[in-house]
């Protein structure tokens, strides 16, 4: 009996060394092959939205559309097969995104009828979810991502007080244009100030007294300042946050990642590395 399951576990060992690992040549491998497949597959959804394309093409996309489909089937099965808690795997962020990146393939013939065509469409669009497959192998944006959570509630305090500048000012531009001016309400007035405050200028809707066009300029002045302060707060998050290099090791157990190069036993679970 032992000597059956042994062979089985040095396979699932090599398989989860390979498919959940960077710092080996298999892994760098893997992981750079299923980024091309990634990127191919997503340029075939892409053009598959193009009516002149689709329709010269129509049918080598489809058959490449289900080519990836099965790579992604078998990597997803395996990453599935090498962990010790599948479960927890396939319910975790990436586990969804897998999930999510072969579904919508399988589903679609299985939704025949006219009035079904949109929501294949709809469910053939969740392909593009394939693409978050990249943020996987970016270690950066695990320390953005940290750096983001660290510094949410200074985000939240920014962002309620220009709710508030955004408020006051468009119940100020209300008073002073008016209906005839094009500011029929306060909502509308306020979206022009969102508009303006944020530098984008639709130029749908603007102040013709010269009070509100001093006021309008003030607000676009406030704008280019208001920019630049939830990126000083992430980078001084960031600064404040500099470790040393992490490993790409992945726990075999729960599948936890981030751990540091001279870790033996996994930060979450406690399972041996």
């Amino acid at each position: 009996m032992h000597d059956d399951q042994y062979p089985s576990q040095l396979l699932r060992q090599r398989l989860h060394e390979i498919i959940f690992e960077a710092d080996t040549p298999a892994g760098r491998r893997f992981d750079n092959a299923l980024l091309v497949c990634v990127v191919a597959s997503v340029v075939v959804v892409m053009l598959e939205s193009v009516a002149d394309v689709k329709a010269q093409y129509g049918q080598a996309l489809l058959a490449l559309e289900w080519i990836f489909t099965g790579i992604f089937t078998v990597e997803y099965a395996l990453r599935l097969y090498c962990v010790r808690r599948p479960l927890r795997y396939a319910t975790s962020f990436f586990g969804l995104v897998d999930l999510l990146a072969v579904l919508p393939t399988y589903l679609s013939p299985m939704l025949p009828g006219a009035q079904s065509l949109l929501v294949i469409r709809v469910l053939r669009m969740l392909r593009v979810f394939r693409v978050l497959k990249l943020a996987e192998y970016l270690t950066e944006s695990r320390e953005l991502w940290s750096a983001l959570r660290s510094s949410r509630r200074k985000i939240f305090v920014f962002l309620f007080t220009v709710t508030m500048i955004i408020v006051i000012v468009g119940a100020m531009m209300y008073l002073v244009e008016g209906p005839e001016h094009g500011f029929t309400s306060i909502p509308i007035s306020v979206y022009w100030a969102v508009v303006t405050l944020t530098t984008v200028g639709y130029g749908d809707i603007s102040p013709q007294t010269p009070f509100g066009r001093f006021l309008a300029m003030l607000v676009m002045l406030m704008g280019y300042g208001i920019i630049a302060v939830p990126t000083g707060i992430v980078t001084a998050e960031m600064s404040r946050r500099v470790h040393g290099p992490v490993s790409t090791q992945s726990c075999p157990a729960c599948s936890a990642e981030d751990h540091d190069h001279d870790a033996v036993f996994c930060r979450r679970c406690g399972a041996k590395l």
